[in-house]
C-alpha cells in the first residue's frame, strides 16, 4: 500500500508536470528537480530535531519503566481492562503492555509506541484461540491505538518549533479535545459491534469522571476569546510538559532508581529509533515536494476550494487536507504533507495550525492495521477496519471544528 502511494505521488507530478509544459511553462521541470534536493535537505534538518526529541522522551519513559511506574498504572487500568477486554486475565503481561503502548501513544511518541504495540499485539495472540481471526481484543486495542489518544504531543510542538513557531505548544487545547472525541467515537463503535457492557459500574467509574472533567473543561473553554484560548492552550501545554517530567523523576528517584544511567539506556533506543527514520522521512518529503512543485497537488485543493466555496463554506480548511487525506495510509507521508503546510503556509497560519491539530488527533489507521495483524498473521479483522476509519473521521471533523473555535 505504502510502495503504491509513493509511486503514485511521482506519476501524478509527472502528468501534472506534462500538462504545465505543454501549456507553456518551461520552468516547471527544473521546479520539480529542486524540490528534491531542497526537500532532502529539510529531511536532514528536521532530523536533527527529532533525534533529539525521541531520545529524550524515551530516555524518561525508561526511567517510568524502572521505577515500577508504568506497572502501577497497569494495575490501576486492569478492573477497566477486565471489562472491556474480558479474555485477558487479570496481571496478563498484555495489560503492562498495552499501557506503555497507550503511554508512548499520549507523549505522541508514535515511532516509539509502534514497537512496544507489536508485543502487545503477540501478547494477545496468545490468548487468541484463531490463529488468522482477530480477536475481540486485538480489535479493541488496534482501534484505541488508530483513534490516536493523544494527550501530549510533543512530536508536533517539536514540529512546529523547527518551523520557527513563536509557541510550539499553541496547538495543545485543541488537539487534546479533538483527540478526545477521535477516541471515544472508538471507544463506542467497538463496543456496540462487540456488545460490551460500557454501562458497567466499573467501565462507568473510569470513564465518567474522564467525560464530566471534558465537558466541564469544554464549558469554561467557551467563555474565553479566541486569545485567552490560545494563551491558555500554551500554558498548559508548557505546565503539563515539565509537570510530567519532575512527576517521573521524583517518583523514580523515591523509589532509589539511578535516574541517569536509566535515562541513558532509553535514549540509547531513541537514538537508535530516530536514525531509521531518515530515509523514510526522505522519500516522503521529497515525493510531496515533486508533487506541490509539478502543481498537482494546487490543482486538486483548487477543485476542493471550488466546491466548498461554492456551498458558501469557509474555505480556509482546505489547505490543511492534504494531511488528512495521507494520514490513514502514511505517517511519514502525513508528517512530510504537515511540515510543506508550514512552510508554504506559515508555520502559525491557520492551515497549518490545522493541519497540526489533524496530525495530532488521528492515526495511520491502514498502515496500524496492516503492521499490527501483519506481525501476527491476521487474516480476518472483522469489524476493525470499519470501527478504525469512523474514530478517524471523527478525528478529522473534530480536529477542523475545534481548529476554527480557537484560532478564528
Amino acid at each position: 500500500m505504502l510502495n503504491t502511494l509513493w509511486l503514485s505521488f511521482f506519476i501524478v507530478a509527472t502528468v501534472a508536470g506534462l500538462t504545465q509544459w505543454l501549456q507553456g511553462d518551461a520552468t516547471v521541470w527544473a521546479a520539480m528537480v529542486e524540490s528534491l534536493f531542497s526537500m532532502a535537505k529539510l529531511s536532514v534538518e528536521v532530523m536533527i530535531l527529532l533525534f533529539g526529541t525521541l531520545t529524550l522522551w524515551l530516555g524518561f519513559l525508561r526511567i517510568a519503566e524502572q521505577a515500577g511506574l508504568v506497572e502501577r498504572v497497569a494495575r490501576l487500568l486492569s478492573p477497566l481492562f477486565s471489562k472491556l477486554m474480558p479474555e485477558v486475565p487479570r496481571g496478563h503481561p498484555a495489560l503492562g503492555l498495552i499501557t506503555m503502548n497507550f503511554a508512548a501513544n499520549s507523549l505522541g511518541l508514535d515511532n516509539a509506541a509502534t514497537p512496544i504495540g507489536l508485543k502487545a499485539m503477540r501478547s494477545l495472540q496468545s490468548l487468541n484461540s484463531s490463529l488468522t481471526t482477530a480477536s475481540n481484543a486485538q480489535i479493541l486495542f488496534l482501534v484505541l491505538n488508530a483513534s490516536s489518544l493523544t494527550l501530549l504531543p510533543v512530536t508536533i510542538f517539536m514540529y512546529r518549533a523547527q518551523q520557527g513557531a513563536a509557541d510550539p505548544t499553541l496547538v495543545f487545547l485543541p488537539i487534546l479535545l479533538a483527540t478526545s472525541a477521535s477516541t471515544l467515537v472508538g471507544l463506542v463503535s467497538v463496543a456496540f459491534m462487540q456488545r460490551l457492557k460500557i454501562w458497567h459500574p466499573v467501565v462507568l467509574a473510569y470513564l465518567l469522571p474522564a467525560v464530566l472533567v471534558l465537558a466541564l473543561f469544554m464549558a469554561l473553554l467557551a467563555s474565553l476569546t479566541g486569545a485567552a484560548l490560545a494563551s491558555l492552550s500554551s500554558l498548559l501545554g508548557n505546565l503539563t510538559l515539565f509537570g510530567i517530567i519532575l512527576f517521573i523523576l521524583v517518583f523514580a528517584a523515591f523509589r532509589k532508581v539511578q535516574v541517569y544511567e536509566a535515562f541513558v539506556e532509553g535514549a540509547k533506543e531513541g537514538f537508535d529509533v530516530s536514525k531509521n527514520l531518515l530515509p523514510y522521512l526522505i522519500a516522503m518529503l521529497c515525493a510531496i515536494g515533486v508533487l506541490r512543485a509539478s502543481g498537482a497537488l494546487d490543482f486538486g485543493l483548487d477543485g476542493i476550494r471550488w466546491l466548498v466555496e461554492y456551498l458558501s463554506w469557509d474555505a480556509r480548511f482546505v489547505d490543511a487536507l492534504p494531511t488528512a487525506l495521507v494520514k490513514p495510509f502514511s505517517g511519514s507521508a502525513a508528517r512530510a504533507m504537515l511540515i510543506e503546510t508550514m512552510q508554504t503556509q506559515g508555520v502559525d497560519s491557520f492551515a497549518a495550525l490545522a493541519a497540526a491539530t489533524v496530525q495530532g488527533s488521528t492515526e495511520t489507521t491502514f498502515y496500524v492495521l496492516a503492521v499490527y495483524f501483519g506481525a501476527v498473521n491476521i487474516q480476518r479483522v472483522r469489524h476493525a477496519v470499519g470501527c478504525a476509519l469512523l474514530a478517524e473521521l471523527a478525528g478529522v471533523i473534530a480536529a477542523i471544528s475545534v481548529c476554527y473555535w480557537f484560532f478564528g
